[in-house]
């Protein structure tokens, strides 16, 4: 992609003169979910420093872990008890139980996700813990845990903002990351390299910035970790491989921390967050390594800091230019948690209801396809994760059918009402002011709300007609008020940020 811009000053922050309220829009939906009226109007009025700080606060609402989820930790240590003293068919009933309750509660935990991302104080650090969990990648398909999938999602949360490889530490020491990739097995004799690969590829370094022997040698570093039946990792000092060792042209009794502190001290690793930060938040399209590279040499000078990055990032003049606006396809989840906070809605606390949708549009939380995570970008869209959006949006504006919940379901539902969250769907009557205004207020009220760009005359046009041709009738204005949002949020237009 072209820019105009040069290296040298586009991570330079957006001078005040160019804040406004488009430039306000644009960063409230890429680094959270959508825009909303009411904080377009407070970011301008701020400015984007402080903006930026309310965004990314030095101390952060963590996702808390949910009661079932909590539970299963117990259940694991009755589970060991159980199979001690049974005969194998029992045990493997045993252990179909705690498979399925391990599945209940990685979906209930989806459910309590969705509810603490959608609340506008958490929004974008559960975005940004999301994208690095996009490079920290585990799955509970194979991990199987869902404390485990927890405890890697709480690792990253708490050192989000921490410098890069503390963070990196933290996570090798992961043990859904280290069941995930295979870590537990590698032993002196056998050092398995599936950590070390991904660790310069995926993690730190990218693809062909390293060498196979690096690969090697690093594996030998990593040797000796283990899982307790607990899930706890530990150390077994017989199976770590002392010996020298030679990576990155350094040679020394490298272990796995002195792994991590040379891969960062390559230029690479300055240039490869960035680089996933472009592909998450801003364009489909790759930007040229020297603009990458100029951000990481800086990052690398601020000792990685990840808050500083991120900061940088989306205050940065390049990051708001004109060829990155409303151009961007959401991911499931974005459109989703958009969907929710555009229309004030509370997540549905019927997993089915949440969850399908959001696989048949391509994207289940906390079990990406495979160690690379989601690719993201056009991959969302086609014929059937279009049609499953429709769906999803035609729904929220459906009467809800609570009459064909199961009593599990019903107890949910009663439990989250009486907690204040009721609103699962929408009330037309919300859209009561807008009868105020003129057709052509509606119009451009609405698509300023929820299109990142501003739709062709013909469309605004058409809808402002449309809803002038009921005016004189409340009740049918009101229907035709409403059939307008359903029509704009399954547009093309909407599923661009």
């Amino acid at each position: 992609m072209a820019l105009t811009l040069t290296p040298e000053i586009a991570w330079n922050q957006l001078p005040d003169t160019e804040w406004n309220a488009a430039a306000a829009r644009h960063l409230l939906r890429r680094a959270g979910w959508t825009a909303l009226p009411a904080d377009v109007e407070r970011a301008t009025k701020d400015g984007l420093s402080l903006t930026l700080d309310r965004l990314f606060p030095d101390s952060v609402p963590v996702f808390e872990q949910p009661r079932q989820v909590a539970h299963m930790v117990t259940e694991a240590e009755e589970l060991q008890q159980k199979a001690q003293g049974v005969d194998e068919e029992e045990k493997r009933l045993l252990y179909r139980e705690f498979q399925q309750r391990s599945r209940n509660a990685i979906v209930d935990m989806t459910i309590h996700w969705m509810r603490y991302a959608a609340r506008p104080e958490s929004a974008a650090f559960a975005k940004w813990v999301l994208f690095l969990s996009d490079i920290y990648v585990v799955g509970y398909e194979k991990v199987q845990r869902a404390p485990l999938i927890y405890k890697h999602f709480d690792i990253i949360s708490r050192y989000a903002f921490a410098p890069a490889p503390l963070l990196t530490k933290a996570v090798s020491r992961s043990s859904a990351m280290v069941q995930y990739l295979d870590l537990n097995q590698s032993q002196k004799k056998a050092p398995n390299e599936n950590f070390a690969r991904e660790l310069f590829e995926l993690f730190i370094l990218g693809e062909g910035n390293y060498a196979e022997k690096d690969i090697k040698e690093a594996a030998r570093a990593y040797t000796g970790f283990k899982i307790r039946k607990n899930g706890e990792v530990y150390f077994q000092a017989n199976q770590h491989d002392t010996g020298l060792k030679t990576i990155f042209g350094e040679t020394g009794q490298f272990n796995g921390d002195d792994v991590i502190r040379l891969a960062y001290k390559q230029r690479a690793a300055g240039a490869f967050v960035p680089h996933e930060m472009v592909k998450f938040y801003l364009s489909d399209s790759m930007i040229d390594k020297s603009y990458l590279f100029s951000l990481g040499d800086q990052w690398k000078n601020k000792g990685y800091g990840l808050q500083w990055l991120v900061k940088t990032f989306f205050g940065s003049r390049l990051f708001f230019d004109q060829s990155f606006r409303g151009e961007y396809i959401k991911s499931p989840i974005q459109f989703y948690l958009g969907l929710v906070q555009d229309l004030d809605l509370d997540i549905i606390p019927v997993p089915r209801l949440v969850i399908n949708p959001l696989r048949q549009m391509g994207q289940v939380l906390f079990d990406p396809p495979n160690i690379r995570g989601w690719v993201g970008g056009h991959n969302w869209i086609n014929s059937t994760s279009l049609a499953a959006r429709r769906n999803l949006s035609e729904s929220l504006f459906a009467a809800f059918y609570e009459a064909g919940l199961n009593e599990d379901e019903k107890l949910d539902v009663a439990a989250a009402r009486a907690q204040g969250h009721g609103a699962f769907t929408v009330d037309a009557t919300r859209f009561a002011p807008l009868l105020k205004l003129t057709p052509d207020e509606v119009t451009h009220k609405l698509v300023t709300s929820l299109l990142a760009q501003n739709p062709t005359p013909s469309l605004k046009e058409s809808i402002s007609n449309y809803l002038a041709s009921a005016e004189d009738i409340p009740a049918e204005h009101l229907r035709r008020i409403k059939r307008s949002i359903v029509t704009l949020i399954s547009s093309p237009g909407y599923q661009l940020t």
